[in-house]
């Protein structure tokens, strides 16, 4: 099974489709809301090195930013 941490806020439509792409296609993911957690947008910055959400983080190796579909599956394996 894949690792998957997001970083997301509240407010971030693209945030909120990466989440429900992972619950329709099963996939568990860890997820951080950075807009109330400072440590978790701290570390977010220092591996992506911007503010924008979604980070997308699979198996501690890909890092993608934004809601990028293709990477994404690509990335976890996943068959349209």
């Amino acid at each position: 099974m894949s690792k998957v941490t997001i970083y997301s806020t509240p407010s971030c439509h693209f945030c909120h489709m990466a989440k429900d792409f992972f619950k329709e296609k099963g996939v568990e993911f860890e997820d951080f809301n950075v807009a109330e957690n400072l440590e978790k947008r701290k570390e977010m910055l220092d591996r992506s090195g911007q503010m924008g959400v979604p980070v997308i983080i699979i198996n501690n190796k890909d890092l993608i930013v934004g809601f990028n579909k293709p990477k994404i599956m690509e990335s976890l394996g996943i068959k349209e």
